[in-house]
């Protein structure tokens, strides 16, 4: 009996500290995404922004979904998930770090990033589950208005 409880014990003993390191975290889905962009599209089209590129990326910054509005220039949609990546693996608004920037915190720079306004954290529940990053519109701030309407959404 020892020789086989012995061996059980031990596999145990392996398994178990390793569940305990995996951490469950939520992303965002494709439908989730479109809404998202939706409601950003619409909050551009009330406002008459001139064009805008929309990107909604995941929890760890891949892009799931990007949206080019008629008039927006081609650079614009890289701009804009550049943005969308840098808000989620930072968990904070593209806009706080380029004040960081500009406020003499320069080293940001070299960490490889898109430190400019317009990419705004997604959260449902507490959690960051992505981003969505705006370039193209008529100004830094329109991209982070568009943007910050986008992250509203409701997703229930």
């Amino acid at each position: 009996m020892f020789k086989i409880l012995i061996p059980l014990i031990v596999l145990f003993l392996h398994i178990a500290p390793a569940q305990a390191q995996v951490v469950q975290t939520k992303t965002i889905s494709l439908e989730a995404a479109k809404k998202v962009a939706a409601e950003a599209v619409k909050y551009a089209h009330r406002v008459n922004a001139p064009g805008g590129a929309i990107a909604i990326v995941d929890a760890g910054g891949a892009l799931v979904y990007l949206e080019r509005l008629d008039n927006t220039f081609s650079a614009a949609a890289e701009v804009s998930a550049k943005k969308a990546n840098t808000a989620a693996t930072f968990k904070a608004p593209s806009s706080k770090l380029e004040t960081a920037i500009n406020g003499g915190r320069q080293a940001l720079i070299t960490v490889g990033h898109t430190f400019l306004q317009g990419g705004v954290p997604i959260v449902f529940n507490g959690e960051v589950i992505g981003a969505i990053g705006v370039s193209g519109s008529a100004s830094a701030q329109q991209d982070e208005d568009i943007a910050n309407a986008g992250a509203k959404a409701s997703f229930n």
